[in-house]
């Protein structure tokens, strides 16, 4: 099993060493000008007010596209047409182990709607909001190799 992202890792981990993964499916929509869509936590949740890319947990019997369609009819209004399997993070959060299903997402019908309160916004990178969930780092840095962005690295 490959080593999970802590996150917080200062923080004790509720449930201990042996708590269940929770599966949870997130979409990286991206739109005609290749921006992706950033939603804030809402008041209330764990992380609330951090920057995230939209999704949740699968239940029992989804597989990940079914969850993430389910979510984001649910969470912002809009029914995806297909999902592309991407990357797969594991995230050792002090409240819960997550193992992040993320796909790609390209066509969607219906205008966004953030049901939750939340926020929402088109982004670039380097990407102008913050602050954002530890989980969504990966994928930042993904995108920016597949785009060979310079201005993401260290040098």
């Amino acid at each position: 099993m490959t080593k999970p992202l802590v996150a917080d890792g200062d923080r004790p981990r509720e449930g201990g060493a042996d708590r269940p993964i929770t599966e949870v499916a997130v979409g990286v929509l991206i739109n005609a000008q290749g921006e992706f869509l950033l939603t804030s936590r809402p008041v209330g949740k764990v992380y609330e007010g951090y920057w995230e890319f939209p999704g949740g947990k699968l239940e029992a019997g989804e597989t990940v596209e079914q969850a993430l369609r389910r979510e984001l009819q649910e969470e912002i209004g809009i029914t995806i047409e297909g999902a592309q399997p991407w990357k797969v993070e594991l995230v050792d959060y002090p409240h819960a182990l997550v193992r992040l299903n993320f796909c790609k997402v390209w066509a969607w019908q219906g205008d966004l709607h953030m049901r939750e309160g939340q926020q929402f916004a088109w982004q670039r990178l380097p990407v102008t909001v913050q602050p954002v969930l530890p989980g969504t780092v990966p994928v930042l840095q993904w995108l920016a190799q597949e785009q060979n962005f310079s201005g993401a690295t260290h040098h």
